[in-house]
């Protein structure tokens, strides 16, 4: 059976190993390797005995926009307030008389907050880094696996997915 983390040892011990097992498939992308996967499951193979191993793997960033001071700014009003809505309306749970206190000291509050959060670090850059982005880890392709005394039948379970 493969195991993401190595042996029954090395998994008690917290210590990464790479998986075992025979490849019975290989796919450009984790969608196809998944559909395998579930191919195999939805035939009652045994998927427990079966990984699926990301191969060449490569940091992706994709740039979302360019940040300005403008828009630094914007998100820390918008986070800010909501923060601050939040912990107001927890203030206001433990007061008595009107709620409309609590909530306009914790938006004002939140705003500063969010304001100094957001604009501090941006400026620490120094222009170093005007733009947003999210980072990704993807793999070139992804193998799938099995426990060797199962591997043949994913093999050939496998290849009548592919016609």
């Amino acid at each position: 059976m493969t195991n993401p983390l190595g042996s029954a040892n090395n998994a008690r011990s917290g210590l990464p190993t790479p998986p075992s097992g025979w490849p019975v498939g290989s796919y450009p992308t984790y969608a196809e390797a998944q559909r395998a996967v579930d191919y195999l499951a939805d035939n009652q193979f045994p998927v427990q005995n079966v990984t699926i191993v990301g191969v060449d793997l490569m940091q992706v960033e994709r740039v979302l926009y360019r940040l300005t001071w403008g828009k630094v700014i914007g998100g820390g009003i918008v986070s800010g307030a909501w923060l601050g809505l939040f912990l107001g309306l927890l203030l206001s749970l433990f007061t008595t008389g009107s709620a409309f206190g609590p909530l306009a000291v914790g938006l004002i509050g939140g705003v500063i907050f969010g304001v100094i959060s957001t604009s501090i670090p941006y400026a620490a850059t120094k222009g170093q880094r005007d733009f947003a982005s999210s980072m990704q880890l993807v793999a070139g392709r992804y193998d799938v696996l099995c426990d060797p005394k199962t591997a043949e039948q994913a093999r050939d379970m496998l290849a009548r997915l592919a016609i």
